[in-house]
C-alpha cells in the first residue's frame, strides 16, 4: 500500500488512514488503518519544529575578523552568511526561509550554529604567527572575570 506523507510530519506522529483497516465485522465498513511515522536523521541537518539546524565549521581568523560562509540548504542552492567580527564558538544565526516545508507551504528558517575549529597541526608559518598573536594580547585573561564571580559566590 502507498502512503502520502505530508509535508511537516513529525516523529512519531500518527497518519489516519480511513476504510484502510481490517475489515468490519459482520459485513460492517472496514476500520481505519494508523501508520506511525518515523523520520530519519540526516547526516547533516537537524530539526526544531520547522525549522532545520546545521553546525558549520569556521576558522579562528573567520570568526575573530568576520568573513562570509558559505552554508548548504537542504535541497537547495547555498546560502552565504555575514559572519560579524568576533563572533562566538556557539552562535547561532538565522538563514530565512531555508528551513523545512511548513503545512501551509511555507518554510521555516535554517538555524546556522557556528563552530570554532582548531587546527591540529600546524605548519612552521602558521605557528609562528599564533606564537606572534600570543605575545600581542599577552596580558589579556579571558578567565578573569570567571574567577572574580566565583570568589563573590
Amino acid at each position: 500500500m502507498q502512503v502520502r506523507i505530508p509535508a511537516a510530519v513529525n516523529d512519531g506522529q500518527r497518519i489516519r488512514l480511513r476504510g484502510k483497516g481490517a475489515p468490519g465485522e459482520r459485513g460492517g465498513p472496514a476500520g481505519d488503518l494508523y501508520v506511525v511515522v518515523h523520520v530519519g536523521e540526516h547526516p547533516v541537518f537537524g530539526r526544531k519544529g520547522d525549522n532545520l539546524t546545521v553546525t558549520v565549521p569556521v576558522t579562528y581568523p573567520e570568526a575573530a575578523l568576520g568573513g562570509d560562509v558559505r552554508v548548504p540548504t537542504l535541497g537547495g542552492p547555498p546560502v552565504t552568511l555575514k559572519l560579524p567580527p568576533g563572533t562566538p564558538n556557539g552562535r547561532t544565526m538565522r538563514a530565512r526561509g531555508k528551513g523545512a516545508v511548513r503545512k501551509d507551504g511555507t518554510r521555516g528558517d535554517l538555524l546556522v550554529t557556528v563552530e570554532v575549529r582548531v587546527p591540529k597541526d600546524l605548519s612552521g608559518k602558521a605557528r609562528d604567527a599564533l606564537e606572534a598573536y600570543r605575545e600581542a594580547t599577552a596580558g589579556e585573561d579571558p578567565r578573569a572575570e570567571l574567577f572574580e564571580a566565583a570568589k563573590g559566590a
